[in-house]
């Protein structure tokens, strides 16, 4: 039988939804010490801008991503996470919040995650993500490494 994975536009606040969420801060607190949270907390569920998604196979949520503004043509990827290694979960949840991200207006996205994530940078990486200089708060953090892509379809 053939798993159809899905992609929806979720309330990150949902209770179904706070399971995955739950699940990928225990993931980041057990691997580097932190659980991601912080760079969590100011999220609008009000403004269109802001996208939350989790995907699903078979009705169970099996990951989850986000993306918010950084300013008006720039967004940042959030909460990306993939409860199954090898199902091309995060490949689609990132395909999704792109073409999202393009309809919203973004021409760039953005994000970071930790040096020691080497599974993370190397997803990026492969999917056409470049370093960048660190932004933001995370400007003076050697631990964080940021990558980003041009949404341009041109490029």
């Amino acid at each position: 039988m053939t798993e159809i994975l899905s992609i929806k536009t979720v309330n990150p606040d949902d209770e179904k939804v706070l399971a995955i969420t739950e699940e990928l801060s225990e993931n980041l607190y057990l691997r580097f010490g932190s659980d991601g949270k912080n760079s969590f907390q100011d999220w609008q569920n009000d403004n269109s801008k802001f996208v939350f998604v989790v995907a699903e196979i078979d009705n169970e949520i099996v990951g989850c991503g986000a993306i918010r503004p950084m300013d008006q043509n720039t967004g940042e990827v959030k909460r990306m996470y993939a409860k199954f290694p090898g199902k091309k979960i995060g490949q689609t949840i990132l395909a999704f919040l792109e073409d999202k991200a393009r309809t919203l207006g973004y021409t760039y996205l953005v994000l970071e995650t930790r040096v020691k994530n080497e599974s993370a940078v190397r997803f990026y990486l492969k999917q056409n993500y470049k370093v960048i200089p660190n932004y933001g708060k995370y400007t003076d953090r050697p631990e964080a490494i940021c990558l980003g892509k041009s949404l341009n379809q041109n490029l």
